[in-house]
């Protein structure tokens, strides 16, 4: 793609900034506006619940996914003939970085603060260790992933979908794979999410606490 900006050449993984910058004015603006609003809508002080903010996550996640594969596809209509390089500018990769920075902040936080939330004061560290374990997981299903479609579509004379020369490849249909299955992924999800009944760790502890007063109560009595 296109990295130049008059004279000064922008690398191709300073991209990834803009990822980071997504995910900065995304948490400012959940912060102070979403959930302030939301709450007044909802009567819940925390806005959205976790598993609200997890799901508008895979959503987010879904429509970079979409993002990617139409910039794909306009950058294999403007690759150069005899060249490895495409006219289209590297700047249309930023609205797949900036979602992808939304969906990390509301996916990824979320998360955490569910691990967290659901989980007793005894082994709070060990939600916390299941969320990380959960996205290892993921990067690991990742690389699976792109090495079953490399193998499944790389047969005979066909390069596949993601040769060595990606001009010659259809990372598109790669990036729309994933919408599909983050699109399922949603799915299940939504019905695993409308089964599991929260659990109020304050009310709980407030609980025990009043009945520990009762006892003693009792007990002088």
């Amino acid at each position: 793609m296109n990295s130049n900006i008059k004279n000064f050449h922008l690398p191709a993984a300073s991209m990834s900034a803009f990822d980071i910058f997504s995910v900065l004015i995304c948490t400012g603006i959940y912060r102070q506006i979403l959930v302030p609003l939301v709450g007044r809508l909802s009567r819940n002080p925390k806005g959205l619940t976790e598993l609200q903010r997890m799901g508008i996550g895979l959503i987010i996640g879904m429509l970079a996914m979409l993002a990617a594969g139409a910039t794909e596809i306009e950058r294999l209509k403007r690759v150069i003939p005899d060249q490895k390089s495409s006219s289209l500018s590297i700047f249309w990769q930023i609205p797949q970085y900036a979602l992808v920075g939304a969906s990390e902040v509301f996916m990824y936080i979320g998360q955490l603060e569910f691990f967290n939330g659901q989980a007793p004061d005894g082994i709070k560290s060990f939600g916390s260790s299941l969320c990380m374990a959960s996205i290892s997981l993921g990067n690991y299903v990742s690389s699976l992933l792109v090495n079953m479609v490399m193998g499944i579509t790389a047969r005979g004379n066909s390069p596949g979908w993601i040769p060595n020369d990606l001009n010659s490849g259809h990372m598109d249909r790669f990036y729309f794979l994933i919408a599909v299955l983050t699109a399922a992924d949603f799915v299940i999800y939504v019905y695993c999410a409308k089964w599991y009944k929260c659990i109020n760790m304050e009310g709980d502890e407030k609980e025990i606490q009043m009945e520990g007063r009762e006892e003693d109560v009792l007990r002088r009595v």
